[in-house]
């Protein structure tokens, strides 16, 4: 088998519209285009958002707020999902949620308090939830949140 036997065979495919040539295939003369005009020119329409000189629906309507290009966005973790990836290891480390896949490599991690904390652990990242905090003291253990 080779590519050219691969569906969609040859007489499925959509033939592509050659347009100008003669008058007998029905798209001759002006090309579908018409007679004349803006349209009919190369190069011819109007720009997007151009509504014929009224005012466009862009500038109609009021500007609101604004991005902030300094905030930080935080991939979250729930405890729950945390401790299921590292079964029985007593430290966690950003490189090691990293490395497990649990987030993207370099993003901010902030964990969430959702899941049970049975035995003592020491989990690393950049921010904590309240509870995610009380919990991992709770069961003994050390949230230690890092700088950036």
């Amino acid at each position: 088998m080779r590519l050219h036997d691969l569906y969609p065979f040859p007489e499925e495919r959509k033939t592509r519209k050659r347009v100008g040539r003669g008058s007998g295939s029905g798209l001759g003369c002006t090309s579908g285009k018409g007679n004349k005009g803006q349209n009919a020119r190369a190069g011819g329409g109007v720009r997007p958002g151009f509504e014929g000189g009224q005012m466009p629906l862009q500038r109609r309507l009021p500007k609101r707020g604004f991005k902030n290009m300094f905030a930080v966005k935080y991939e979250v973790i729930n405890l729950a999902r945390l401790l299921a990836a590292f079964e029985g290891k007593a430290e966690i480390t950003l490189d090691d949620i990293y490395d497990r896949g649990l987030c993207s490599l370099g993003s901010a991690v902030k964990i969430l308090g959702e899941g049970d904390v049975t035995t003592a652990i020491k989990v690393e990242a950049h921010k904590f939830s309240a509870s995610a905090v009380e919990k991992i003291r709770n069961a003994g253990g050390e949230a230690k949140a890092l700088e950036g």
